[in-house]
């Protein structure tokens, strides 16, 4: 076994950073809804969550496996400038959707990144099509589908069963419900997410001869993608988690309970069995599902809309990030120097671009600003299950009450 190069060493820092990435623009997966509903402060919900997820991160190696001998046939000499070039095209995805507050796929981003890349440099032969429609195009289109439906039903069933309880009485067994599943969506969390970046890591030792092919990660990789996707979910990205809290639907504790506890068993479920789902997509499925699940619940499919086309948009737009920086990579130690100059622009950009309008966990609960008018979907469902006494179309209280203690 060969040394780790310098290269090789900034193809782990770089993998690392998106891990970083990857933290802070998923936390809304697990904590959105809690935060929303106040069953957690924000400080305390993101602390929890960033533990859980390192927890999360020795569970499972089953996703790692799937990107390092899976996605990429590393025998059609996948280099590490190659393995640097996707990463820069996932990160870039991910911070400009985290700008935009919108609760894009991570796990596509790097998919597309690496994808480009691999294509650019080494052709169409480097990618095995099979691997990627069967572990990642079919689970993004199924997933969210299947927590969305899951979520709708287990919401109606909490309802119906709680329909002659007193709300006062049964809110703190709520909240207490939505920490529980809150922290289960960040073990999932960790145990799916934090394994991508294992996969790359090693794909890159292998690339560089340091390990052999088809290798477990070594120990010292799950542990720092551990730790660096736990910090980043500490950070915090308060712009999704307003998004997905207060943007797609008006969560209540029951509806937060049935959307998180359904995102956990479709994550685990497919952690298990190597599936490397997009967490972001079968979260906000959950929320979507429970937003449509409760009497008078009302999607804002317009905040849905930019949610969905950014999801279209992550793989070729990322694929194209990394194709682009492949290239240039590819032109020796000058061409990933340069890469990593606009790399390093383009997320300082994006920060300053950030400060503008800042989102912390101030100012995460702040009502959203936008009136969603109802569409032909909300019609069609509020014609089916029409809204309870006192509530509009749209979901609002036409004669609201003090809330309860």
């Amino acid at each position: 076994m060969e040394h780790i190069t310098l290269l090789i060493g900034i193809v782990i820092i770089t993998a690392l950073v998106f891990d970083f990435t990857n933290g802070f623009h998923d936390t809304a997966n697990a904590m959105a809804t809690t935060i929303s509903t106040g069953a957690l402060k924000p400080k305390t919900a993101v602390a929890m969550s960033a533990v859980l997820n390192l927890v999360g991160a020795f569970l499972s190696v089953e996703v790692a496996k799937t990107i390092s001998g899976g996605i990429l046939d590393e025998s059609t000499g996948i280099k590490p400038e190659v393995i640097f070039a996707g990463l820069v095209g996932a990160i870039v995805w991910n911070l400009l959707t985290w700008l935009a507050g919108l609760p894009s796929s991570s796990s596509h981003a790097l998919f597309g990144g690496l994808i480009g890349a691999s294509i650019a440099s080494a052709g169409f032969d480097s990618v095995n099509g099979d691997a990627v429609v069967m572990k990642v195009l079919i689970p993004a289109v199924c997933a969210p589908v299947v927590a969305g439906v899951a979520s709708m039903l287990a919401t109606r069933l909490t309802y119906r069963l709680g329909r002659n309880a007193d709300p006062a009485a049964t809110a703190k067994g709520y909240r207490a419900g939505q920490i529980a599943s809150a922290g289960l969506v960040s073990l999932a969390h960790g145990t799916n997410d934090a394994q991508k970046t294992m996969g790359v890591i090693t794909l890159a030792l292998i690339a560089g001869n340091v390990v052999a092919p088809d290798s477990d990660p070594p120990l010292w990789v799950i542990v720092s993608a551990g730790t660096a996707i736990a910090l980043g979910t500490f950070i915090g990205g308060w712009r999704i988690i307003r998004t997905m809290g207060k943007g797609i639907t008006d969560i209540q504790p029951p509806q937060g309970f049935a959307a998180q506890t359904g995102a956990a068993t479709v994550i685990l479920a497919s952690s298990h069995l190597g599936f490397s789902l997009s967490t972001t997509q079968v979260c906000s499925g959950s929320v979507m599902g429970a937003g449509l699940g409760r009497k008078g619940g009302v999607v804002r499919w317009s905040t849905a809309g930019r949610m969905f086309a950014a999801w279209g948009l992550t793989l070729p737009a990322a694929a194209l990030v990394g194709a682009g920086a492949a290239r240039l990579a590819d032109q020796g130690d000058w061409g990933v120097t340069i890469v990593a100059v606009l790399a390093l622009a383009a997320c300082t950009a994006i920060w300053l671009a950030s400060r503008r309008k800042p989102v912390d966990h101030t100012n995460v609960n702040d009502a959203h600003d936008e009136v969603e008018e109802p569409g032909v979907i909300t019609t069609a469902i509020t014609a089916v299950i029409p809204p309870p006494a006192g509530l509009t179309a749209t979901g609002a209280d036409t004669d609201p009450a003090p809330a309860s203690a």
